[in-house]
């Protein structure tokens, strides 16, 4: 039901659950299935290196800028944007984010002219955005544009029903890997 829409969709769920492997779910399900899909994780980018990678910047915008560099905003292109970990996204770059959304066009770091933002958002994160945002560490307006479709991917030991499925696809997949056809767990191990 959320593929075939293009609302932003906000993804959340303990580490581990499975966010990233639904978002691309999600794109290969979409209409953009045949655009980019272009992951970022927003944990590692702070300042300056989060809007050269999100901006891109032309040659000569900063020292050693020596040729121009494409942002991910613009590597997606109508494809799907990937926001993995969105609520470690520093508050000095959210309100560069959130105006990108709100414009749906941005300019590179030195440009002189705006681009036009064309991608699908889908977000990903472990924390309570909303708890931050009442702590004012995550701004609100941010918060309600990610999170128009919101979907909480439950950890699989709330979902044992799981195990089985997943358990026959993994033993399927590594015996096909290591050429060991037949292989099963017995009932026993299964249990």
């Amino acid at each position: 039901e959320v593929a075939t829409s293009d609302a932003p969709v906000l993804l959340q769920g303990e580490s581990g659950t499975g966010k990233e492997l639904f978002a691309r779910l999600i794109h290969a399900m979409s209409n953009r299935r045949e655009k980019p899909f272009v992951p970022i994780n927003c944990g590692v980018l702070k300042d300056e290196l989060f809007a050269d990678k999100f901006f891109g910047h032309k040659a000569g915008a900063f020292t050693g800028a020596s040729r121009q560099q494409r942002g991910s905003f613009e590597l997606a292109g109508d494809g799907t944007l990937f926001l993995d970990e969105v609520g470690e996204i520093p508050p000095n770059n959210q309100a560069d984010f959130l105006r990108v959304l709100e414009q749906r066009t941005f300019r590179r770091l030195g440009g002189d002219r705006d681009l036009p933002f064309e991608a699908r958002i889908v977000a990903a994160t472990n924390r309570n955005l909303l708890e931050m945002v009442k702590a004012g560490l995550f701004r609100a307006d941010l918060f309600y544009r990610l999170n128009v479709v919101p979907v909480f991917l439950p950890p699989l030991r709330q979902r044992r029903e799981d195990i089985p499925v997943l358990a026959a696809h993994f033993v399927d997949h590594f015996s096909h890997r290591y050429h060991r056809s037949g292989m099963r767990l017995s009932d026993e191990a299964l249990s």
